[in-house]
């Protein structure tokens, strides 16, 4: 029962550690902010998602009508806008 408890635990913190993101390079923040400038946004937290999907997110966006987070795909077309 032991050994079942410890893979168990060992496997969800490594499923845990494999969902983790990163920051975007300076490269891929300033392409970011290209796109979301083009919604009439600013700023915001910049994420860089490890799976294989390459989506970058923005949270807390701040735009003239309130604040945002996007999601982008790997060539930093904007793939959702919600309202925070």
């Amino acid at each position: 029962m032991k050994r079942f408890v410890v893979a168990a635990a060992v496997l969800a913190f490594g499923s845990i550690c494999a969902l983790a993101d990163e920051k975007p390079s300076e490269e891929e923040v300033a392409k970011i902010k290209d796109a979301i400038s083009a919604w009439g946004c600013t700023g915001g937290e910049f994420e860089k998602e490890t799976e294989a999907t390459g989506l970058y997110e923005v949270d807390d966006a701040k735009c003239k009508d309130g604040q945002y987070d996007f999601k982008l795909d790997k060539d930093f077309k904007v793939l959702s806008v919600t309202r925070d």
